[in-house]
C-alpha cells in the first residue's frame, strides 16, 4: 500500500494550490493508495476527513504538520492541537498519550548546508542534524519529499541510514 503522509491543500496552506478534492483525485491518477491530510498546525475535522474520503472512494486519513523549535513534524493519531507541542518533547507526550506517531518532515531544511568542499563537510552535516532533539521522538524521518530536491532527498536518505532510522 502506497500512501503520501505528507500533503497539503488550498486555502489552509501556501505550500499547495491543490483543493481538497483535487488532491485526491491527483493522488488517485499518480497510483497513489491513499493520503494523509497535514496543514500546518491544524486538524482537519474527522467528519469532513470522511466525507472527502467517501465522495472519490478513496484513503483519507487525517494528520498535522507541527511546526516545533526543533523543526516540521509530521503527527499521525492526535485529534487536537494543544499550546506547547511547538516543543519536541512537549508533543511526544501527547502523541504518545495518544498512541500515535511522529515523523520529521522535510529534515534536510536547515541541515543540509548549500555548499560542501568534501565528503568531510557532508558527514559534519550529517551529524549535526542528528543530534536534532525532535529525532528522538520520531518513528521515522521523512526521506522521500515531493518539494525536495534530488540532493536534499539524497540527504535525507543519507541522514536515516546514519541515523539508523526508517525513512518514509
Amino acid at each position: 500500500m502506497l500512501i503520501d503522509l505528507h500533503t497539503h491543500t488550498r486555502p489552509l496552506s501556501w505550500d499547495s494550490y491543490l483543493s481538497p478534492d483535487d488532491l485526491v483525485e491527483r493522488s488517485k491518477q499518480a497510483g497513489l493508495d491513499g493520503i494523509c491530510l497535514s496543514e500546518h498546525d491544524y486538524l482537519w475535522d474527522p467528519a469532513e476527513v470522511i466525507a472527502l474520503g467517501k465522495r472519490h472512494n478513496y484513503l483519507v486519513m487525517p494528520a498535522i504538520e507541527i511546526n516545533t523549535d526543533d523543526g516540521h513534524i509530521l503527527v499521525y493519531g492526535i485529534d487536537k492541537y494543544v499550546y506547547g507541542m511547538h516543543r519536541s518533547g512537549e508533543l511526544a507526550k501527547h502523541v504518545n498519550a495518544a498512541s500515535g506517531a511522529m515523523v520529521a518532515a522535510h529534515p534536510y531544511r536547515r541541515q543540509m548546508p548549500w555548499y560542501m568542499d568534501d565528503e568531510r563537510d557532508y558527514h559534519d552535516a550529517l551529524v549535526r542534524a542528528s543530534k536534532n532533539p525532535a529525532y528522538q521522538h520520531c518513528a521515522a524521518l521523512e526521506k522521500l519529499n515531493g518539494r525536495g530536491t534530488v540532493k536534499e532527498n539524497a540527504f535525507s536518505a543519507a541522514l536515516c541510514d546514519f541515523m539508523s532510522m526508517p525513512g518514509t
